[in-house]
């Protein structure tokens, strides 16, 4: 008898979820994860993203499954090119890398003009940069409070997602955003409301960069001001469900101290993007069992012998669902800097994509890490870049939040 694969484990819940955080130009590593995910045949119901991982989410869930590995590839070939006609020799510098052998200087290079690029242009399909700065202004309009327009990014998910497809093929899709009035966290969510491309943009509208985006008389901004990585979504809704939480993340919190100022600018951005995920994670995991060992207990108790209203009060918070969440943590590599999250470089983005496929393949090839987990646990989380730090005799797990 054959041992069940990740397919197998899988079948065993009542949905699949795919999280995905913010991360700009780290954000094609998510893709590449998507890819072996998809060719191990692991198809996901809920999507759920904030930034550049709300816009993948957008794709993948406004797609039938056989094109949406294709339509991200289609969306980092239209984005990894400096947007305007000025912008002519980038692309041919960029074009010449494809020719080179890779090795880390020109990887370093490669990263550094792509920054560049994205800086003084902007990005094909993605954003451009105003004509003036926003100094000039004073008026509070988009043109005041930012340095690019986000408009082509519209058309772009016009042509790549189908909308209709968000409210009608049984897939759910998540993004967040945050409030600029109240400074409150928020989900639009396509089962209770209608999904646009307004609202994929307003999730990656991070300021000063970007504009806020107007729905329905509200400004938004890109939902990683609060919180990066969209898991409590899945882990709050109601009715819980027994879920597989594929978790992708682009930053880690676990990094080297800073040797310079650079170093300290990309540090403080990997720990404030990260969003603490591994403590939050274990405190909602916490949370979880506590509801699974209150339900056993009150199974014990017989009813006549509880105080009035008791039940009542508690039941709210009963629940014997039990959520697996595996993560993919992105490495940043030696040679990447601060602007590693605007270095969008066609040679860049088939390393962070290469390398999200090699992380999911090497998840895939761990079966025991998708197998339902066992109703007292509540909440269980894997990750194979901590697999390996157990191997090698680092700290357990648990003791990071990275």
């Amino acid at each position: 008898m054959r041992a069940p694969t990740p397919l197998d484990h899988a079948r065993d819940y009542a949905q699949v979820a795919l999280v995905l955080q913010g991360g700009g130009a780290l954000g094609a590593y998510q893709c590449g994860v998507a890819e072996a995910l998809h060719e191990a045949g692991i198809r996901p119901t809920w999507f759920a993203g904030t930034s550049i991982g709300a816009i993948h989410a957008a794709i993948l869930a406004g797609n039938p499954p056989a094109r949406r590995i294709e339509r991200l590839r289609e969306f980092w070939t239209t984005i990894c090119a400096p947007a305007g006609a000025l912008a002519w020799p980038t692309r041919a510098i960029q074009s010449a890398f494809d020719w080179l052998p890779a090795n880390p200087a020109l990887h370093a290079f490669a990263n550094g003009l792509g920054a560049l690029g994205a800086l003084t242009h902007g990005q094909r399909g993605f954003f451009d940069l105003r004509p003036l700065p926003p100094f000039v202004f004073a008026d509070g309009s988009p043109r005041a409070t930012s340095f690019y327009d986000p408009s082509p990014l519209v058309a772009t998910l016009e042509r790549l997602v189908d909308f209709d497809r968000l409210h009608a093929d049984g897939v759910r899709l998540s993004i967040g955003a945050t409030n600029v009035r109240t400074g409150n966290f928020r989900y639009f969510d396509s089962t209770a409301m209608r999904i646009t491309p307004q609202h994929i943009v307003a999730s990656a509208a991070l300021p000063p960069a970007f504009p806020a985006v107007e729905i329905d008389g509200e400004l938004w901004w890109d939902g990683g001001v609060v919180s990066n990585t969209p898991l409590e979504v899945l882990l709050e809704s109601t009715p819980r469900r027994d879920t597989l939480a594929l978790q992708v993340d682009l930053w880690s919190a676990r990094g080297p101290a800073p040797r310079d100022v650079m170093d300290v600018l990309e540090r403080q951005k990997d720990i404030q993007y990260s969003s603490r995920t591994r403590l939050n994670t274990d405190a909602v995991a916490r949370r979880q069992r506590l509801r699974n060992a209150l339900g056993t207990l009150l199974a014990r108790i017989p009813r006549e012998e509880l105080p009035k209203g008791v039940l009542a009060d508690l039941q709210p918070l009963l629940c014997d669902r039990v959520f697996n969440i595996i993560q993919l943590i992105y490495q940043s590599k030696p040679y990447e800097e601060q602007y590693k999250d605007y270095a969008f470089d066609p040679r860049t983005m088939r390393e962070h994509w290469n390398a999200g496929r090699t992380d999911m393949l090497e998840t895939l090839a761990q079966p025991d890490f998708f197998a339902l987990p066992e109703r007292s646990l509540g909440v269980v989380t894997h990750d194979v870049h901590r697999l390996r730090r157990e191997d090698a005799g680092a700290q357990p797990a648990g003791a990071s939040n990275s």
